[in-house]
Formats: structure tokens, sequence, C-alpha cells
């Protein structure tokens, strides 16, 4: 069982660290400091499953866990504070552990995530949110807020409320986790459809797509006869 421990303490890691190690079918991947990081780390290594601090500065547990996309792996949250509990398991958690972990409960615990194996259940829907760390801060912007977004190699512009972030993804890989809501309309850029309000012909067969917001997004002829095709649904 592949393993990513999320938490902002190193000492709380370090413990659980040696705890884990007791278990010969338990392989540390990785950890975390931050959600941001933790997000990173679930992209990366593909862990089977994380042990989740709820109480972390910026980015809680609940934000991490509410940005996975599908295939996320199982989640046990860890806390000081049992008032998290409901939530934990409307979280879809495997598993909600207290602060200070007792190596019985700890037990326990890994006997749920290996009942769950070899699969998680997948996220029956996009993620709510999206994580963008930007110069020392991460942001919380929630998919339902994006307008439009826009390649930039192995970036993407994130396009919502006035405002552009820049996401460490490629349009291709955020798009699979997005869903339905959104559809390419040129190579580098992408439109939720929930936030167009009218698509304008150019010459050649382009066009140009006007925005809830008064924004622009392009539209090239490859893509244009999929949008039309999806407007007609």
């Amino acid at each position: 069982m592949r393993v990513l421990i999320v938490d902002d303490e190193a000492p709380a890691r370090a413990k659980l660290r040696r705890m884990l190690g007791h278990h010969a079918d338990v392989e540390i991947v990785g950890e975390a400091a931050d959600g941001a990081a933790a997000l990173r780390g679930v992209a990366e290594l593909a862990p089977d499953a994380m042990f989740l601090d709820v109480q972390m500065p910026e980015v809680d547990g609940f934000d991490v866990a509410a940005s996975l996309p599908d295939g996320r792996p199982a989640i046990v949250f860890i806390t000081a504070y049992d008032r998290h509990a409901l939530r934990a398991f409307d979280a879809d958690a495997t598993d909600y552990l207290l602060k200070p972990v007792e190596p019985e409960r700890l037990e326990r615990a890994l006997q749920r995530l290996r009942a769950a194996q070899p699969a998680p259940p997948p996220r029956t829907s996009p993620p709510a949110q999206l994580l963008i760390p930007d110069r020392g801060r991460t942001h919380v912007v929630r998919c339902a807020d994006i307008e439009w977004l826009e390649a930039a190699d192995n970036y993407v512009c994130v396009h919502v409320a006035g405002r552009s972030l820049l996401m460490r993804r490629t349009l291709a890989a955020l798009l699979a986790d997005l869903g339905p809501g959104f559809v390419r309309t040129h190579r580098g850029a992408a439109v939720a459809l929930a936030h167009l309000r009218a698509v304008e012909p150019r010459g050649k067969g382009d066009a140009t797509i006007r925005l809830a917001s008064g924004a622009e997004a392009p539209c090239s002829r490859q893509y244009r006869a999929v949008l039309m095709e999806r407007l007609s649904l």
C-alpha cells in the first residue's frame, strides 16, 4: 500500500512515519507539509492512500479532499479534534484518527484501507474547486467560477472573476479532471459552457467566444463544430 503523509507539523509526520514503518505492507512514498504540496504529491506519486491532517494553514484537509480528481487515493483524516468526524465521513473518508494516534487505532485504520484495495472508489463527479499556488499563497478557486482556460506550455492560465492564475498542469489533463462542463474551443483554449454567452463568427471559419463577464476567448475552425454541437444539446 503506497501512502502519502500530509501534516504541517514535521514531528507529527515523523511520528506517523515511524508507526507506519512497523507494517510490512505499507510503503511511504512521500510527505507534504501543506495542501498544495499534497495535491502535487498525489499527481506525481499516485499513492493508494493519504493520511491527511485536517487543520493546516491556508488550505485545510477538507479543501485538499474536495480538490482531488478522479481516481483519488483513499483518505484517512487525522486531527486533534473529534468535532470534524461527521464532515470527514461526508467527504468519503475511509477512517478518522484522533491525535495522538494510538498503535491499535492505526492498525484498525490500515485494516479498513486494506479492505478497500486494490483501488478506492473513484469520484463520480469533477472536483468542486482547484488549489492554485501563486507566489507564496494558495488560491482556492471554485470550478463553477472558472470562465475559460488558456494553455501556456506545461501550464494553464485559469481565468476567473476578472483575474488570471497560472496552474502547473497541461490543458488536456485539467480538462479531463473538470469534466463535461468545459469544452475545448482552440488548440490552446477551453471555455466553461455555463459562462458562454455568444459565438461571433470571424473569417475563415474562426470565431470569438464572448463570456458572461465580457471576456473573450478564441475559437478555431477545427473546434467550432464540436462547440456548436455541445451548445445544441
